[in-house]
C-alpha cells in the first residue's frame, strides 16, 4: 500500500533531489575542475614569463609590459610582503585571498577582476572589462527555477490529497443533513481511501439500520392492524353471544400479537447491541433437545458442544428455527449439531421442497412472507431473529442445500 506518508517523504526527497542537481550544474559550470586547474596553469604560465622574484623593478616592469602588451587590461604585481613590483595601466589594490579568482564583478561597466598567486609568494591582480553580468543573472534564474519547479511539483500531490479530503468533508455534510445515500468516490489506496472507505460503509450501515428500522414500524403497524381488527369484531360478536369457538380464536389473535409485539421489541434491543449481554456456560445439544421434545416428528442428532452464549436468546434461535419448519415445511424435521474447533454449526431441515434459490437471502428480511397459500401463520420476524442472535455469538445464519432440499445453518462461535 503507497502510504500517504511515503508520498510526502519522496516529494520532499525529490525536491532535494532537484535543487542538488541545479547546485551541481551551477558548480560545473564555475567551479567545476576544468576552472579549478586554469589557476594553476595561468601561474604556471605568468611565472614562466615573469623574472625572478629578486629581479630589479625595471627588469619586472618591462617584463610586465610585455605580458600585458595588446591588452585592455590594468595589472598589479604585488611581492610576497604585499608591497607593488610593478602596474600597468591603473593600480589595483590587493584582494583579500591571495588565490586563483576568475570572477569577480564590479560595478557600472562590467569587469572582471582576477588574480593569479605565484609559486614564489608574488601574486598578479589583473582587471579586464568582460560583459560578465549575464553570469550573475543565469544564477538567479537558476535559483528562480529551482524554487517554481519544487512549487509545481509539490503543488498537483498536495491540492489532489486536499481535494479528496472537500469531497469527503462534503459527504460527511451531507449525511449530517439527513442525505442516508451519501458517499464518496475511493481515489488511491493510501489514508485518505481507507478513511473514504470507512465513512461508506458508516454511512452503508446507518442506512440500513434507518430504513430497517422505518420498514419494522410500517409493517409492525400493519401487522398489528390485522389481530386487532379481529379482536375489535371478536368483541363486538361477545356481546351477543359467547361462542367458545370465537373466544378460542380470540385467544389465539391474542396469543399471536403477544408474540409478535415480543419479538419486535427484541430485534429492536439486538440492533442496539453488537454482542451478547449474558454469558454463560451452555449445553447446546442438552438446550436444542429441550426445544425439540416441544415439537412432533423432530430427529436430532449430534454431539455435546459446550459454548458461552445467552442461554435465552440461543433457545429462541432454536425455537424460531422449529416453528418455521412446522409452519412451512413437511415432517419430518431433522436438527443436526457438530463442531468444529471454536465453531459449533446447528442445520435444520425438513421434508418439504422448501423455498427457490432466489429466496435464500430474502427469508431473513424482517416482515418478509414467502407465498405460501396453506400457511397464513407467523409474523415474517423469525428467522430475522435467528440471523441477529447467530451475528451476537460470533457466528451467522443462511439458507443452504441440505441433502437435496433447502435448509438452514447456523453458526456459532463462543
Amino acid at each position: 500500500m503507497f502510504r500517504l506518508y511515503l508520498r510526502f517523504y519522496l516529494a520532499l526527497l525529490g525536491s532535494l533531489v532537484l535543487l542538488g542537481l541545479a547546485a551541481s550544474l551551477l558548480m560545473m559550470r564555475f567551479a567545476g575542475s576544468p576552472m579549478e586547474q586554469v589557476g594553476v596553469t595561468v601561474g604556471r604560465v605568468v611565472q614562466n614569463m615573469l623574472p625572478p622574484a629578486h629581479a630589479p623593478a625595471s627588469e619586472q616592469q618591462a617584463a610586465l609590459g610585455r605580458l600585458a602588451s595588446g591588452l585592455d587590461a590594468d595589472f598589479t604585481l604585488f611581492a610576497k610582503d604585499g608591497t607593488v613590483s610593478a602596474v600597468v595601466g591603473s593600480p589595483l589594490s590587493m584582494p583579500r585571498t591571495r588565490h586563483f579568482r576568475p570572477l569577480t564583478f564590479g560595478h557600472g561597466q562590467d569587469s572582471t577582476l582576477s588574480s593569479v598567486q605565484l609559486a614564489d609568494g608574488r601574486l598578479l591582480v589583473v582587471r579586464m572589462p568582460i560583459d560578465f553580468a549575464a553570469a550573475r543573472l543565469n544564477f538567479h534564474f537558476l535559483v528562480i527555477f529551482a524554487a517554481l519547479a519544487i512549487g509545481l511539483a509539490a503543488f498537483p500531490v498536495v491540492r489532489q490529497l486536499a481535494r479528496r479530503l472537500e469531497r469527503l468533508q462534503r459527504g460527511v455534510d451531507s449525511l449530517g443533513a439527513g442525505d442516508l445515500a451519501a458517499r464518496v468516490a475511493v481515489e488511491g489506496r493510501d489514508e485518505v481511501a481507507r478513511l473514504a472507505e470507512s465513512f461508506n460503509r458508516a454511512a452503508a450501515r446507518i442506512e440500513q439500520l434507518i430504513q430497517a428500522n422505518r420498514s419494522m414500524l410500517a409493517n409492525a403497524s400493519h401487522e398489528l392492524r390485522t389481530p386487532l381488527a379481529r379482536i375489535r369484531l371478536a368483541v363486538e360478536m361477545l356481546k351477543v353471544s359467547a361462542d367458545p369457538k370465537a373466544k378460542a380464536g380470540l385467544e389465539q389473535d391474542i396469543a399471536e400479537l403477544d408474540d409478535l409485539v415480543d419479538e419486535i421489541l427484541l430485534a429492536s434491543r439486538l440492533d442496539t447491541v453488537a454482542q451478547v449481554e449474558v454469558r454463560e456456560e451452555i449445553d447446546l445439544l442438552a438446550l436444542a433437545a429441550e426445544e425439540c421434545a416441544r415439537y412432533d416428528e423432530v430427529q436430532l442428532e449430534g454431539e455435546h458442544v459446550k459454548m458461552q452464549g445467552d442461554a435465552r436468546l440461543l433457545r429462541r434461535l432454536v425455537r424460531n428455527l422449529l416453528e418455521n419448519a412446522k409452519r412451512h415445511g413437511v415432517p419430518p424435521t431433522q436438527v443436526r449439531l457438530q463442531q468444529s474447533g471454536e465453531t459449533a454449526t446447528l442445520k435444520v431441515w425438513d421434508g418439504g421442497p422448501g423455498p427457490a434459490s432466489s429466496e435464500f437471502e430474502q427469508l431473513f428480511t424482517p416482515f418478509y412472507r414467502r407465498p405460501d397459500h396453506r400457511h397464513g401463520t407467523g409474523n415474517g420476524l423469525g428467522l430475522s431473529l435467528v440471523r441477529q442472535i447467530a451475528r451476537r455469538h460470533g457466528g451467522d445464519a443462511k439458507c443452504i442445500l441440505m441433502e437435496g432440499r433447502s435448509g438452514f445453518c447456523v453458526t456459532l462461535r463462543g
